[in-house]
């Protein structure tokens, strides 16, 4: 390779390698324009001071749901007094922990980590919000996880009813969901049921030419000029395609290119750079979930791994002697474990013992594992 096309030690591909991090909030948002005027409908009563109406943004992974959130809550906490508070529900999985979230994103100080009630927490953030005249818009983003919990329709009714107990306390709840197979509507307690009525958004999956259009945006600001060129961008958005048209896939294939790049000291990205890449990037999504995994979650999933393809009951035994976990919590676990597609759990009959669970992982054992060391 001629010198001018090396890297010498102290130079890099990137422009601004932030962009290609799974946070980073691009400044134009391209092809969910529907979708934005819909959320802004619902959130519009808010900037007049009144109660915004509920939504429920539904869609795959990696469809610019939480994006489209937080570019709009950015712009009314610019724009307008309205109190924007964005919840991860993989974080934070309970009630208690929901409002604590709420506390501190409109105090700005962390509630006491002990030793206040979930009721003593509550009364102080509608106390707030009806002495300052306030409105309180709560995302709940990843709300399946509330689901999973168990903690969904507590977690709602306080949130909705919240104007009964406290009157003049204006909340509006927009529920963030990447779970299809999830009937939100449906699991909820009847009494949440009767006044949860939302506005429906559904982000649908980017086809190939948008998403060329999304990652061509990325390049341009994370990139040096002719570091990936065109048939850089269309392999990595027909990879992206491949697997569900996920763009976090997409941003971090583009990254890890780079990289690859980088790490031949080459000024431009190869296709060898991206076949290399996808490898990993591929896993993005399942990187995602096991990061947020309980120690007894992470123990479950190293149990079925060495029990793969065994009849829960059988796979019990071993995991009850990891953690000393009762069945009943076991079985919730391989629930959760089911709906966030790290395992299967697949009922099968069994001569004279009726119907069993038959449990194996979702993705490839090494990729599994090399993710939880």
């Amino acid at each position: 390779m001629p010198d001018d096309e090396m890297l010498s030690w102290d130079e890099t591909v990137f422009r601004d390698e932030h962009v290609f991090e799974i946070d980073y909030v691009p400044e134009t948002f391209l092809h969910r324009e529907d979708q934005t005027r819909q959320l802004q409908y619902a959130l519009r009563p808010a900037v007049r001071g009144s109660r915004p109406l509920n939504a429920m943004v539904r869609g795959p992974s990696g469809t610019g749901k939480t994006t489209s959130l937080q570019l709009l809550s950015s712009e009314l906490r610019t724009h307008t007094n309205v109190n924007v508070s964005h919840v991860n529900c993989q974080v934070d999985s309970t009630r208690y922990a929901v409002f604590s979230r709420l506390f501190e994103d409109m105090f700005e100080y962390e509630p006491p980590t002990s030793g206040i009630s979930f009721k003593k927490l509550f009364g102080q953030i509608t106390d707030r919000l009806v002495d300052e005249d306030e409105v309180l818009a709560v995302a709940l983003d990843d709300v399946n996880y509330l689901f999973y919990e168990g903690e969904a329709s507590d977690t709602l009714y306080s949130l909705l009813r919240a104007h009964e107990a406290h009157t003049g306390a204006k909340i509006g709840v927009i529920l963030v969901s990447s779970d299809l197979d999830l009937e939100i509507i449906d699991e909820l307690d009847t009494r949440v049921q009767s006044v949860f009525r939302p506005e429906e958004v559904y982000f649908p999956r980017y086809d190939e030419p948008e998403i060329v259009d999304i990652l061509s945006e990325r390049v341009d600001r994370g990139f040096h000029d002719g570091v990936a060129g065109s048939e850089i961008l269309n392999r990595v958005a027909e990879l992206t395609a491949e697997t569900g048209g996920d763009l976090r896939v997409g941003i971090d294939l583009l990254r890890r290119a780079g990289l690859n790049a980088e790490m031949r000291a080459s000024t431009t990205v190869e296709l060898e750079d991206v076949e290399r890449a996808f490898d990993k990037s591929k896993y993005v999504h399942l990187s995602r979930h096991l990061r947020n995994l309980t120690d007894s979650e992470i123990a479950l999933v190293r149990t079925i791994a060495e029990h793969d393809g065994e009849r829960a009951g059988d796979v019990y035994e071993s995991f009850e002697k990891r953690t000393d976990l009762g069945y009943t919590r076991y079985s919730e676990l391989i629930n959760k474990l089911d709906q966030l597609n790290i395992i299967d759990a697949e009922y099968t009959s069994v001569d004279g013992r009726g119907r069993s669970r038959k449990l194996s992982l979702a993705y490839d054992e090494d990729a599994v594992l090399e993710r939880i060391e």
